[in-house]
């Protein structure tokens, strides 16, 4: 199977109101193109250095995506030219990005990280944390960045039940912050290769794709 028709499968399942990143981590630039070739325009990345490195050489209409953990002193690297960061999961890494952005220029999208997971390993805020930080004058002061939505992983398992009710409490969460209309919250980002299908049908609005598009790494 080529990327192309890997990516064409794909899209063929996905609803029109999801947006698919491309996951393209430690694949080389040739697999990016291919996958460009065939109409991808959107490339998520999990280290900073690897996404600067393929933006200097890539079509300058791709929209790259952060989909790692951030650290707060390698944001300048990225801000530039960064489309969406969707681990945020600290006031303190939002002022930073907030900071890279102003000097360049740019309001830069954000997805705040929720940790949904029963796993130590994952980061993210709890439901408390989101309002405290959402509520927080210091979020209020940060004009160079805007909050798109949230973003969760779920626990890596087999069990169907025990993701599903991990993607739901997230939707749930999505929900009660939109009532609350602190911010406009548009994106729900969750749901990878293996249960992306029903990420979709929990809410999810973008889903992040690597190895059904690239082969395993």
């Amino acid at each position: 199977m080529s990327i192309q028709s890997n990516l064409n499968t794909i899209q063929a399942t996905l609803p029109e109101h999801v947006t698919l990143v491309a996951v393209s981590k430690t694949k080389p630039v040739s697999d990016l193109m291919q996958a460009y070739e065939a109409g991808q325009r959107i490339f998520g990345e999990n280290k900073i250095q690897e996404m600067t490195e393929k933006w200097e050489q890539m079509p300058k209409d791709i929209q790259w995506h952060m989909i790692g953990h951030v650290q707060s002193n390698k944001v300048k690297f990225m801000a530039p030219y960064v489309s969406l960061i969707h681990g945020v999961d600290s006031l303190k890494l939002l002022q930073e990005i907030n900071k890279q952005a102003l000097k360049n220029k740019r309001v830069i999208d954000c997805l705040l990280q929720i940790y949904i997971a029963e796993e130590e390993s994952k980061f993210g805020l709890d439901e408390k944390e989101l309002n405290e930080l959402l509520t927080s004058l210091e979020f209020k002061e940060l004009k160079n960045i805007r909050i798109l939505g949230l973003m969760g992983m779920a626990t890596f398992t087999e069990d169907q039940n025990q993701i599903k009710k991990e993607f739901t409490h997230l939707k749930s969460i999505f929900d009660s912050i939109q009532k609350l209309q602190i911010v406009d919250l548009k994106t729900i980002s969750m749901g990878m290769s293996g249960d992306y299908q029903l990420a979709i049908e929990c809410g999810s609005t973008m889903v992040r794709i690597g190895s059904s598009i690239f082969g395993g790494r």
